[in-house]
């Protein structure tokens, strides 16, 4: 029987459209501010990456708080109350920009901004993710989920070039402006969308919430397929992040920068080939989504989605020689190049055939009352090596170079892909 498209569905086209307007707005944000930190900093790299810390430590801490109060709460309401919340802080902050010049003061706004802004995203994260299975029905949940990763890369094509227009174009006030009012029309779209949902009698107090904490986990542990699963991603991403975080810029600085001469160097100033990299891959992960979401969701995915890990990591061990070879023994900086596009080419196009299935495995298996704490704890823990991983990559690339970097991430990442691919678990997803 076939089903009908999940633009139909009056909740789903009112969560994509609010999305769609936020994501575009934190785009441009995300943009904005990192050049914009640099440029009143007189270019403090170690500013703008404790202004990341930062914001990547308060969204650790409050995601398990969202996952508490996405299961006890309306999580629509939720999703529109934070959008609101993000875009006034947001509009207040550059009001207080106008009003006080400093570049000191700017700093300390924009620091307030993201602490705040990202404890609000921790909270908004699970009750987001977790909205899907009350709202559309189980067999069309991949679909829904393919269109959500479309979304999500036109914004990473297009958003980035529109970023880059508008702050050459326009002052960053009236851009962040503009930042704002999109986060307040998304919580306008949230506002209308209605579900059932089971009302929780119980006052939350502090107790209740780290009850509830421990429940997910609990529940979690119940789940040895899923915990196995989580575990593995856990260190695939501490494998893989390195790579895009650390090795890109760094290769790109060093190498590209400093060479006499590179592809489309009369086009291209060096830190493009970051966004040619980013395209690139967002046109693939756009073209794997749109094949997924007219394709029938499977039952199981683990051992499928194993397969394709595997594969991501034959592409990371063929990076590793290529730059070997062509860079570290100077044969040829441009036949990298095109190696590393290809490679993203391909990655770009699997990592949705992974996601996808995933997303939709987890809002299928997991108690539909308990997918926000459970999902918060899931994306605290295969996202909470990643600093360290980034870290630890700083210090590799500093004292041996990029080559080790590479060949460490790479063989780590292929020893946790067999480990999935031989596990019978895993094969249970």
């Amino acid at each position: 029987m076939e089903t009908k498209n999940v633009f139909t569905n009056r909740n789903f086209r009112l969560v994509f459209f609010g999305a769609l307007v936020s994501e575009l707005g934190g785009a441009l944000y995300s943009f904005a501010v990192s050049f914009y930190i640099l440029e009143i900093s007189g270019n403090n790299a170690f500013l703008q990456g404790l202004y990341l810390a930062v914001c990547g430590v308060m969204l650790l801490i409050f995601t398990p708080v969202g996952g508490v109060l996405g299961d006890r709460f309306n999580k629509a309401g939720i999703m529109s109350v934070c959008d609101y919340i993000k875009g006034g802080l947001i509009i207040v902050a550059t009001v207080l920009m106008i009003l006080f010049n400093a570049a000191t003061a700017h700093i300390v706004i924009l620091f307030i901004v993201g602490a705040v802004g990202n404890a609000v995203s921790g909270v908004f994260s699970p009750a987001a993710g977790a909205l899907f299975p009350h709202i559309i029905e189980e067999e069309r949940l991949q679909q829904a989920n393919s269109y959500f990763t479309i979304k999500s890369s036109l914004i990473g094509i297009f958003g980035v070039i529109l970023a880059g227009i508008m702050y050459a174009a326009m002052p960053v006030n009236t851009l962040f402006l503009i930042v704002g009012v999109c986060y307040v029309f998304s919580g306008v779209s949230e506002m209308f969308i209605r579900y059932e949902m089971t009302k929780n009698g119980e006052k939350l107090t502090i107790r209740l919430a780290l009850a509830d904490m421990g429940d997910g986990i609990r529940y979690l542990a119940e789940k040895k397929a899923i915990l196995v699963f989580m575990l593995s991603i856990l260190f695939i991403n501490f494998f893989f992040a390195p790579v895009t975080s650390n090795f890109l810029p760094f290769f790109i600085k060093t190498d590209v920068a400093s060479a006499p001469s590179y592809l489309f160097d009369s086009a291209l100033k060096p830190e493009m080939w970051s966004s040619v990299v980013s395209v690139v891959f967002g046109v693939s992960s756009l073209l794997s989504a749109a094949i997924l979401s007219a394709k029938k969701q499977d039952d199981k995915c683990g051992r499928k989605v194993s397969v394709l890990i595997a594969a991501i990591a034959v592409v990371m061990i063929l990076l590793t020689v290529t730059f070997w070879l062509f860079v570290e023994q100077g044969r040829s900086l441009n036949a990298f190049l095109i190696t590393f596009c290809a490679g993203s080419l391909v990655i770009g196009y699997l990592i949705p055939a992974i996601n996808i299935p995933v997303g939709t495995m987890f809002m299928r298996v997991v108690d539909r009352d308990k997918l926000s704490k459970v999902g918060s704890i899931t994306n605290v823990f295969s996202q909470g090596l990643i600093p360290i991983a980034t870290a630890l990559a700083g210090i590799v690339l500093q004292n041996l170079g990029s080559t080790a970097l590479l060949l460490g991430c790479s063989v780590g990442f292929a020893a946790t892909a067999l480990f999935m691919i031989f596990n019978k678990d895993v094969k249970t997803i």
